[in-house]
């Protein structure tokens, strides 16, 4: 599949869920990364037109941005925009069981809060990752 007839990529609020939104942005442009979804080179949307797209400020983006460069994910090019970077930022092994324990427990405590088993997650994880799957 081509990067023309590539799908874009959609980022969803979640405005009750009392995450911050910055936070959902941050964590959706890593998730769609870890799936394959966003690859490198990809571009986002400005940092305007997201603002506008999710109804919210644009400093809340800036902010998601920023984190994102910050930790290596996203390069900013003046006047061409902001990509997916192709620099895989190397963690300490302890580091990295670390950050996806913590992903695990808040998406368990999450689940468990909307009235889904560990099951159901388990389920819709592998349902996500098969889906991504076939998309390569």
């Amino acid at each position: 599949m081509s990067k023309a007839s590539k799908p874009a990529f959609h980022f969803h609020l979640d405005l009750h869920s009392g995450m911050p939104v910055y936070r959902q942005i941050v964590d959706q442009v890593r998730g769609a990364v870890a799936s394959g979804a966003l690859r490198a080179g990809d571009q986002l949307p400005t940092v305007r037109q997201l603002a506008v797209d999710l109804e919210v400020n644009p400093n809340t983006v800036v902010r998601a941005y920023r984190e994102l460069e910050y930790d290596g994910l996203l390069e900013t090019h003046q006047g061409t925009g902001t990509f997916i970077s192709d620099q895989k930022m190397p963690r300490a092994a302890d580091e990295r069981q670390r950050q996806l324990a913590q992903i695990v427990s808040d998406a368990v405590a999450r689940a468990g809060a909307a009235g889904f088993t560990v099951q159901d997650l388990l389920d819709q994880l592998r349902a996500t990752a098969n889906e991504s799957n076939r998309r390569r």
